[in-house]
C-alpha cells in the first residue's frame, strides 16, 4: 500500500517502522528536518519536510494516488485539516487522524464525509486508558486484549515457581480443569517464543499468553498464579487526560486519589470528579507519598508525560510499601529496561496505539489488532467469508488449515458463542477467528489465508 504518515513523532516513527517491515511505500511527512534524517537513515523510507496539512506538501508527499493517509501530528488541528484537505483535492481512500481534545470527540455529527472527513479516529488517550483500566481489573495479568465486542480475550501472565501448572504439560490444563476451556497461544521463555504444543512444560518465569472466554479469565489465571485479591486502593501520579479518564472510571468502585503538580489543573479535576480525592504535589515527593500512606495503596500508576518521574515515582512508592507499580514510559527503549524488576508493568502508549492503526491497514476482513512483546508479535481478529471452495479457512478443521509458520488460531466467535479452537473444531462463514503470530514477517501470508478467491465472486 501507499501510505503518507504526518508526523515524525514517536507514534508516527513507530507505525512508520512496523509498516516499512512489511513492504509499504511509505512516505513521512513533519516540520522537523532533523527527526526525519534520522528516520530515512534507519529505515530508507521516503520523507518530506514540510506543514501536513498544506496542499503543496501533501502533493509532493503523493497524496494523488495514495491508499491511505494518516494524520498523527502533535496538532489535532492540523490532523483535521489534513484530512480535509486530502478528501477535497486528492480523493484519498482512507483518512485516519489522531484526535486528543475531548471537546472535539464528544460533537456528534463532526467527523462525517460532509463535514470533517476523517474515517478513522485514533484517541491514543482513550486507547491507553482502557489498557490501564483491564489491567487493574485482572490484578496479576501483564497484559489483557479484548475480541469479538469483549466475548474473548488475551491475557498474558507470567507463571510464578510452584504454580500449579508450573511443570505440567499443556494437556494437562484440559484434564485439571475439564469445565473451563481455553488455549495457549503462545509462549515467551527468557523472551524467545515457544509455540505451544500438548507437550509443551510450563516452566517458572514463562510469560504465557492463553486466550479464553471473558468468564473463565479469572479462572484460568488462578491456575498459572497465585490469585491475587481485586485492587481496592488506587493512587495515580498525574491528572492529565488519561490520569482524569481512569480516576472517572474507577472512582465508583474503587478508591482513588490523583496526585498533580499543577495547582491551576488541581482544582479542575476536583471540580469534573465526584469521588477521587486530589492532591496538589509531587508524585516523587516522599513525604507526600508516606503521608498519603502508600503503603496501603494496591495499585500506584504513573501516568505522566514525563518518563523520569514516571519511572522515580514508581521505584519511591514500591521502595514505601505500594504492592503493585504500573508506570507509562514513552521511550519505547526504557520499557525492557525497567520491567519486571521493582516496576510490575511498563506501559508502551506507542504499542498501545499502533494496534488501532493497523487494524485498517492490514488486508482481508481484519477487524482487531494487537501489537505485543514491542512489535515483536500480533493478536488478529479476522472474519472469515467465502466456501470451502473459496477460502483457504472455511469448511475446514483448525488442524486441516495451513497456517504460516509461527501462527496459532486461538478462537473463534460465531455469534455470541464462543468456540476454543482446538484441533477438530471447524471454521464456518461469518466466524470471527482470532490468530497469534509471532514472527511479523508472516502477516501477509495470514491476511491471504483470509481473502477470499473468484469463485466467491
Amino acid at each position: 500500500m501507499k501510505i503518507i504518515i504526518l508526523g515524525a513523532g514517536q507514534v508516527g516513527g513507530t507505525l512508520a517502522e512496523h509498516l516499512a517491515r512489511e513492504e509499504n511505500d511509505i512516505t513521512v511527512v513533519d516540520t522537523d528536518a532533523a527527526k526525519l534524517r534520522e528516520l530515512h537513515t534507519k529505515l530508507d523510507i521516503r520523507t518530506v519536510t514540510g506543514a501536513g496539512s498544506y496542499p503543496i506538501v501533501l502533493r509532493q508527499a503523493g497524496c494523488e494516488d495514495a491508499d491511505m493517509l494518516i494524520a498523527v501530528t502533535n496538532s489535532d488541528e492540523v490532523n483535521m485539516i489534513a484530512c480535509q484537505v486530502a478528501h477535497t483535492l486528492f480523493r484519498t481512500p482512507t483518512k485516519i487522524a489522531r484526535v486528543r481534545a475531548t471537546p472535539y470527540l464528544t460533537r456528534k455529527g463532526l467527523f462525517a464525509h460532509e463535514a470533517i472527513p476523517i474515517d478513522v479516529l485514533i484517541s491514543p488517550e482513550q486507547v491507553v486508558t482502557d489498557h490501564v483500566r483491564r489491567l487493574i481489573e485482572h490484578p496479576g495479568a501483564l497484559q489483557v486484549l479484548e475480541f469479538a465486542g469483549g466475548l474473548v480475550q488475551l491475557v498474558a501472565v507470567k507463571a510464578f515457581y510452584g504454580g500449579p501448572l508450573v511443570g505440567q504439560d499443556l494437556a494437562f490444563l484440559g484434564r485439571h480443569m475439564p469445565n473451563v476451556d481455553t488455549r495457549v497461544a503462545a509462549i515467551y521463555r527468557r523472551n524467545r517464543p515457544i509455540i505451544p504444543r500438548g507437550d509443551t512444560v510450563i516452566e517458572a518465569d514463562d510469560e504465557v499468553f492463553f486466550l479464553a472466554a471473558r468468564r473463565d479469565i479469572r479462572a484460568v489465571m488462578s491456575e498459572l498464579r497465585r490469585v491475587e485479591r481485586g485492587f481496592r486502593r488506587v493512587v495515580i501520579a498525574g491528572g492529565g487526560n488519561i490520569g482524569e479518564r481512569l480516576a472517572e472510571h474507577l472512582e465508583h468502585s474503587h478508591q482513588v486519589k490523583i496526585i498533580e503538580h499543577s495547582l491551576e489543573r488541581c482544582t479542575t479535576l476536583s471540580e469534573r470528579l465526584d469521588r477521587t480525592v486530589v492532591l496538589h504535589g509531587s508524585a516523587t515527593s516522599k513525604r507526600l507519598l508516606e503521608e498519603e500512606n502508600i503503603e496501603d495503596c494496591d495499585i500506584f500508576c504513573a501516568l505522566t508525560n514525563d518518563d523520569e518521574v514516571n519511572i522515580m515515582s514508581s521505584l519511591l512508592a514500591k521502595r514505601l510499601g505500594a504492592k503493585k507499580v504500573l508506570t507509562l514510559i514513552n521511550n519505547a527503549a526504557y520499557v525492557d529496561l525497567v520491567q519486571g524488576g521493582e516496576i510490575d508493568i511498563a506501559i508502551s502508549p506507542q504499542q498501545a496505539t499502533i494496534g488501532s492503526l493497523l487494524t485498517h491497514v492490514r488486508r482481508g476482513d481484519i477487524v482487531n489488532v494487537h501489537s505485543l512483546r514491542r512489535g515483536a508479535a500480533e493478536a488478529i481478529e479476522a472474519i472469515a467469508h467465502g466456501d470451502r471452495n473459496s477460502s483457504k479457512v472455511v469448511g475446514r478443521a483448525v488442524r486441516d488449515i495451513e497456517l504460516p509458520e509461527g501462527t496459532t488460531i486461538g478462537a473463534m466467535v460465531r455469534g455470541k458463542e464462543v468456540i476454543i479452537a482446538h484441533g477438530d473444531a471447524v471454521v464456518e462463514s461469518g466466524d470471527h477467528v482470532i490468530l497469534f503470530v509471532i514472527d511479523k514477517r508472516r502477516i501477509r501470508d495470514v491476511e491471504r489465508l483470509f481473502q477470499v478467491g473468484l469463485t466467491f465472486f
